[in-house]
């Protein structure tokens, strides 16, 4: 079965039919709020359906991702509520507004039937509820990006040296894998990191997600290499332009900028999360730390320790023992969507870093080795 992916990064500029989950893009690739009402339909629920959304979010993003379920057949959408809970699947219409038709009345008619407490007509810059899923996304085949990060074939295998790092040689170069590997282990030998175990695999998901592992990956917002580095990012990181696609450069500068990243949300995120058992919180820190790499420290910090944006991390980290790390971490974007440019697509990207981390795990070569080892 075939896997079909692509970075959000990737997605500035697409037209995402209107009414569907993703949220509109702004200029910067910024997720914008596209209409009030959908975001009172949020602002309504309360905070306890974020139970179990994690794992349902994941199974239909799966479904996406790996043209099964019922998105088998790519020309369909499908709907589910605020829980991520499936409801109903519909095939598209001979175009985009025959296609919002039948959406808005299967949205009606969920309702009319209980399904949901209420309904939102899809249209033209507005999102609708029931929410909507197309299940034909742009992509990237994700068996051959895991080949690529693996270094199946001898092209996508590397060495060389960078800053005071030397990796491999030509007689016998390595693979992206063991690159991401002798980098972390090099840079926290040295105590230039400090992350949570776990950290290492999770920027493997991030890398498939964001570029296939192509070497030339380049986006519309003008992110690029394997881990789409913003300009700002390759300037902090001091990565002169001839150097702006080097693999180990890339990663150590995503490694660096995690570290700042865990540096800056430690404090809050301790304050806020403290009490939680050991495992928990790692795990949750983890998932925090990949929605940073997309959308920003500063934003996730002020769900943890914002007067309006952190109550329900507040509510969350009060009832901690109902929820799961991942239901949280979704829960506390969710119910602040529409603001800070927060949308969907943040959820998305966590849920599709922890996919390509789970294939990638999956694999013979790593299924079994102490990357893939722990929980």
């Amino acid at each position: 079965m075939t896997w079909r992916v692509k970075s959000l990064r990737q997605l500035a500029g697409v037209f995402i039919l209107a009414g569907s989950l993703l949220p509109s893009l702004g200029a910067q690739g910024q997720e914008t709020d596209t209409g009030d009402n959908w975001t009172q339909v949020v602002r309504a629920s309360p905070y306890w359906v974020s139970q179990g959304v994690y794992s349902n979010i994941l199974t239909i993003r799966g479904w996406v991702l790996r043209e099964s379920g019922y998105c088998a057949e790519t020309d369909r959408h499908i709907l589910f509520d605020m829980r991520g809970q499936f409801l109903a699947w519909i095939s598209d219409g001979d175009s985009r507004e025959d296609t919002q038709a039948l959406l808005n009345r299967t949205r009606q008619r969920l309702h009319a039937d209980g399904r949901v407490d209420t309904w939102l007509p899809g249209k033209a810059g507005q999102t609708g509820y029931p929410f909507a899923l197309a299940c034909d996304q742009p992509h990237v085949n994700l068996p051959e990006a895991v080949a690529r990060y693996l270094g199946t074939l001898p092209a996508d295998r590397l060495w060389g040296a960078w800053d005071d790092l030397s990796f491999a040689s030509s007689e016998q170069p390595g693979s992206l894998h063991q690159a991401l590997l002798y980098v972390h282990q090099t840079r926290q030998d040295q105590g230039r990191l400090a992350l949570p175990q776990a950290l290492p695999r999770y920027l493997a998901g991030q890398l498939l997600i964001e570029s296939g592992g192509r070497v030339r990956a380049h986006s519309g917002a003008n992110a690029r290499g394997i881990l789409q580095l913003s300009p700002s990012a390759l300037a902090d990181c001091r990565i002169k332009p001839r150097n702006y696609w080097h693999r180990l450069a890339q990663i150590d500068c995503a490694l660096r900028l995690m570290h700042q990243n865990a540096r800056n949300l430690r404090p809050a995120f301790e304050a806020r999360f403290g009490h939680l058992p050991a495992n928990k919180q790692q795990r949750l820190f983890t998932l925090l730390l990949v929605q940073a790499y997309h959308g920003g420290a500063g934003r996730v910090e002020a769900l943890l320790a914002d007067d309006e944006l952190a109550r329900p991390a507040s509510y969350f980290a009060r009832h901690h023992e109902r929820f799961t790390a991942g239901d949280i971490a979704f829960g506390m974007v969710f119910h602040n969507l529409g603001r800070d440019r927060l949308g969907l697509a943040s959820l998305y990207y966590v849920a599709d870093v922890q996919l390509a981390t789970e294939a990638l795990c999956r694999s013979p070569r790593l299924n079994t080795t102490e990357f893939c080892a722990w929980n």
